[in-house]
């Protein structure tokens, strides 16, 4: 090979590495210099530049905006709608859930009636019972005692009469007579 060629070779590759050296000293400069832009304009919002806006785009903007209101007022109005429904619904709930426990109370009550009124007519016909008992047994013994009297004053009166024996009579159109018992 040629010694030219050998230090041109030399000087190439040390000129190729000064400069990989000054790129890279570019690209941190780079980065460091993009990191303080970036840093500068974070912090400061009025450094951005005022974008152009045609009268146009002002007036859609206008418009825009004023949709924008008239929507927040309907969502509004149907917020406060909701919000009365809710209340509705709620009372509704409230409402519902007393007269459920009212009805059951009621089904429990309509339960337990039947043994209620059992209850209440035989504490009722206690009393009667216990009455009609005293009364029948009173009817029996003044039953009985009829019969004794009348018993006595049956043997009193055949006592008195003496025999009371049936009489026979002769009638000659009429045949015989049945015999007269008296009183028995």
């Amino acid at each position: 090979m040629n010694p030219s060629k050998l230090v041109s070779t030399k000087e190439l590759q040390s000129e190729v590495s000064r400069l990989n050296e000054e790129l890279q000293m570019r690209d941190q400069l780079v980065q460091q210099l993009s990191q303080e832009l970036f840093r500068l304009v974070k912090g400061n919002t009025s450094f951005v530049p005022a974008p152009s806006v045609s009268d146009r785009q002002i007036a859609q903007m206008q418009a825009m905006r004023e949709q924008l209101q008239a929507v927040e007022e309907q969502v509004g109005f149907y917020q406060e709608q909701i919000a009365e429904r809710d209340a509705e619904v709620y009372q509704l709930r409230q409402s519902v859930q007393e007269l459920t426990d009212r009805s059951r109370m009621l089904e429990q009550v309509v339960q337990e009636l039947p043994g209620v009124y059992r209850q209440k007519f035989a504490e009722r016909i206690e009393p009667i019972k216990e009455k009609l008992e005293q009364l029948q047994k009173e009817n029996r013994q003044l039953h009985t005692e009829l019969q004794s009297v009348t018993y006595r004053l049956a043997v009193r009166s055949r006592k008195a009469k003496g025999l009371d024996l049936p009489t026979v009579e002769s009638d000659d159109n009429r045949g015989i007579q049945m015999p007269s018992f008296g009183n028995v």
